[in-house]
């Protein structure tokens, strides 16, 4: 018997009547952008992660591009990363005219490795993203002391690990 490695089709079997009645709702509305739908989840994704505000966008892709522009991420600068993720995290730092700068990975969480972070860190450097993998997160405390040593911002990317608390 071939036993699969994810079963979607149950997941989604128990919250399906949820799903369908809101994409009714959402339909029925014609709101398909912004629109009450769109402050509710907002509204319940800041308090689920404790925080101020959350803003939704398109994509993950999106919010990776919004939050290196938020930080006036330009031509020639560099930002340290994983090579360990989708392209799309190197993209959004490529298509501002950045420099994505690979830092090695730990073998054992395939999360960013913060000690090769460090050695990666030059005059240019303008940021630092992590991305968190697997439901688990990157080396927080040891990249917010990097961070703060060197006065350089993190943009965590945490779609796969929304919610995720380091221990």
């Amino acid at each position: 018997m071939k036993v699969p490695f994810i079963d979607l089709h149950r997941e989604y079997s128990i919250i399906k009547p949820e799903i369908l009645k809101s994409l009714e709702a959402t339909l029925d509305s014609q709101h398909f952008i912004l629109g009450e739908n769109v402050k509710l989840f907002e509204k319940e994704c800041a308090n689920y992660l404790n925080a101020k505000h959350a803003i939704s966008v398109a994509s993950g892709t999106d919010a990776l591009l919004l939050s290196l522009m938020a930080l006036n991420i330009k031509h020639g600068d560099e930002v340290i990363t994983t090579p360990f993720t989708f392209f799309a995290t190197a993209g959004a730092i490529a298509r501002l005219g950045a420099v994505p700068v690979f830092a090695d990975i730990n073998l054992r969480s395939y999360n960013i490795d913060p000690n090769s972070v460090e050695s990666k860190i030059t005059n240019k450097t303008k940021a630092i993203l992590p991305v968190h993998l697997f439901g688990q997160s990157a080396d927080m405390k040891s990249l917010i002391d990097l961070s703060m040593r060197y006065n350089l911002p993190i943009i965590e990317d945490a779609c796969q690990a929304f919610g995720e608390k380091n221990k």
